[in-house]
């Protein structure tokens, strides 16, 4: 409970509305986890008896297709919830994988189940959760699988853009090739591109500076700006 209180994305994760006497209900114990950058939370079909939030990091949750190509179907960051599913299934929809070294907390299904029953706060909250996942995968979908590989490219940095001081920390080129529907050496032309002119500012080798009003225009999204 104290751990929770004192969480730093608390204000953005599952629990961030429960109440002292809520978090009393608490009869198994919620897990710290860290997993290494390119390590597998889960696989698709494996045993869901868990739900985590992310503290801190990238994990990519992606949906093989039947020939063997791979669909990301979103990227969920610190604050958000992965593996919902498990509340109403058995198993795990998809892969998750850490783009990131990252940080977890691993809730019980049990857990979610007995607050769900006797905390109003904690069923919004769920309700909350699942809308918030279909938007995002369907705004994924639509941002990250349309217009040209340069709009996809700077809608990806947008989407990964820390708002706190406009950085961001890329993906391999691979990866942002898979996410994106476009080859890896596109990308890499097109990161190339951007550090060129300036849209991307190296800090480190996958960090960067970005400026956020060129990104958008490139993205076609500098309306929204307005």
């Amino acid at each position: 409970m104290l751990r929770c209180r004192r969480c730093g994305v608390r204000q953005l994760a599952l629990f961030n509305d429960l109440t002292d006497d809520d978090f009393k209900l608490v009869h198994l114990p919620i897990e710290d986890m860290a997993i290494a950058k390119r390590a597998i939370l889960y696989n698709a079909g494996d045993n869901a008896n868990a739900l985590f939030t992310l503290r801190s990091g990238l994990i990519k949750l992606t949906h093989y297709l039947a020939d063997g190509s791979q669909r990301v179907v979103r990227l969920v960051r610190p604050g958000g919830t992965i593996g919902l599913e498990a509340l109403v299934s058995d198993s795990f929809a998809h892969h998750a994988e850490a783009l990131q070294d990252s940080t977890l907390c691993r809730i019980p299904v049990a857990v979610v189940e007995k607050l769900d029953r006797e905390s109003p706060h904690l069923h919004k909250q769920l309700l909350t959760r699942w809308h918030q996942a279909v938007m995002e995968s369907d705004n994924w979908l639509t941002q990250m699988s349309t217009g040209s590989a340069r709009e996809r490219v700077a809608r990806l940095c947008l989407y990964l853009c820390d708002d706190a001081d406009d950085s961001c920390v890329l993906p391999g080129r691979e990866d942002i090739g898979a996410m994106l529907g476009i080859t890896t050496e596109t990308a890499s032309r097109i990161i190339a591109e951007f550090r060129r002119n300036g849209h991307l500012n190296p800090r480190c080798r996958s960090e960067f500076d970005l400026d956020v009003k060129a990104l958008q225009v490139v993205a076609g999204l500098d309306h929204e700006a307005a």
